[in-house]
């Protein structure tokens, strides 16, 4: 996989480069950008192409619904640098603003999911892309699992390279799927079913894997504990996953009873009423030696409903890999939307926690693989 800097400088000066990012950013109430985490991360490569006089179009999707815009997040770039928003992909607008760049310019088009052929990954509509630029280069890591035409049908048709978001996340990944020991993943999520190969992976090569959030949930009562009304998943772990020695289960959860009212229990004594909305301090004190030994952490999802509030046992474990981090000889990967967010709120530097990826499933999906659709497009 080249990047963009294998290139000599000068050579990309007057060059129409097309740089598919991931600007698929949260938005807020009042329908501007809440987070500006991607962009800031995706910056970098745009910014280092203008300086060169490259001639940057930018694309990407953002929203769930095709009709969703992405003109608020040219506002939030803004705060980057110049850049101009038109509104169209590979019509008349599009062909002509293009055309008419000059040296440095640097431009996003619509939302790419307003072309349904975005999804299919079109030979038409990646012929279309391509004849916008010279160059094209991939920088959204965290739809790199994803078949679309931007990600996998344009770099057939053009000289592809990495951008740096997309060269640092393989980097740091591939070091995650190889840790140094002693090692250590933290694992949360929703569905167990999704999360399950990942686990049998790192329990295979981490020297230890604590499971949290509602995964958690799925592990518990495979060991035989009552959940209440907790979320479960459809699919239960397996006995060998649950009574695997590297696995490490909450020995407390915080629970939340119909009145939600809030407490900490073992998990023993989780009544028919509760819900189980978090890990409990014990637990915490529990991987605080782990996180004390570990030289590589690897954690995707955080341990509590974030949606909810529950965050304080998240910063709590954050807080023990910051002090961990900076004593020095740790390597910590950080994943997932919420993972990130939730630890965002937690006031902890970015920098005290080590690398986080901007990819959720795309992270878990390269730690499993090795590699993604869009990696292998760019080889």
């Amino acid at each position: 996989m080249r990047c963009i800097d294998e290139i000599p400088a000068g050579e990309l000066k007057g060059k129409r480069v097309l740089v598919r990012s991931d600007f698929n950013v949260p938005m807020g109430a009042d329908g501007e950008v809440a987070d500006i985490f991607r962009l800031r991360r995706g910056w970098e490569t745009i910014q280092y192409l203008s300086k060169h006089g490259a001639r940057t179009i930018v694309i990407s999707h953002i929203g769930r619904k095709p009709e969703e815009s992405i003109e608020p997040v040219v506002r939030a770039l803004k705060k980057f640098g110049a850049i101009v928003y038109i509104p169209d992909i590979v019509g008349p607008a599009a062909k002509g603003a293009t055309r008419a760049m000059h040296d440095g310019e640097i431009l996003l088009l619509e939302n790419l999911r307003r072309d349904p052929r975005e999804k299919k990954n079109d030979a038409t509509f990646a012929h279309e892309l391509a004849n916008l630029a010279d160059i094209y280069v991939s920088d959204a890591f965290a739809v790199a699992h994803r078949e679309d035409t931007s990600i996998v049908g344009v770099p057939k048709l053009l000289p592809s390279y990495a951008g740096f978001l997309m060269r640092d996340e393989v980097a740091q990944l591939t070091a995650a799927l190889h840790p140094k020991h002693p090692s250590l993943a933290i694992v949360g999520g929703a569905k167990f079913e999704t999360k399950d190969p990942v686990i049998r992976s790192f329990l295979e090569v981490y020297d230890h894997v604590c499971v949290v959030g509602a995964i958690a949930n799925d592990c518990l009562k495979g060991k035989g504990f009552p959940v209440g009304r907790s979320r479960i998943s459809e699919h239960a772990p397996a006995r060998e996953v649950c009574e695997n020695p590297r696995l490490i289960i909450p020995t407390d959860v915080t629970t939340e009873s119909s009145l939600k009212q809030a407490f900490v229990k073992k998990p023993q004594d989780v009544l028919p009423d509760d819900k189980i909305v978090d890990i409990g301090p014990d637990t915490v004190a529990t991987l605080a030696p782990y996180i004390a030994e570990a030289k590589f952490i690897t954690w995707n999802g955080p341990t509590g409903i974030f949606e909810e509030g529950y965050i304080s046992y998240t910063s709590a474990i954050a807080e023990l890999i910051a002090k961990r981090v900076e004593k020095g000889g740790l390597h910590c990967v950080i994943g997932g939307g919420d993972t990130i967010a939730a630890l965002k709120e937690s006031g902890i530097p970015e920098e005290k926690l080590g690398f986080f990826s901007t990819g959720g499933g795309a992270m878990l999906e390269f730690l499993l693989k090795g590699t993604l659709p869009g990696i292998e497009a760019l080889n």
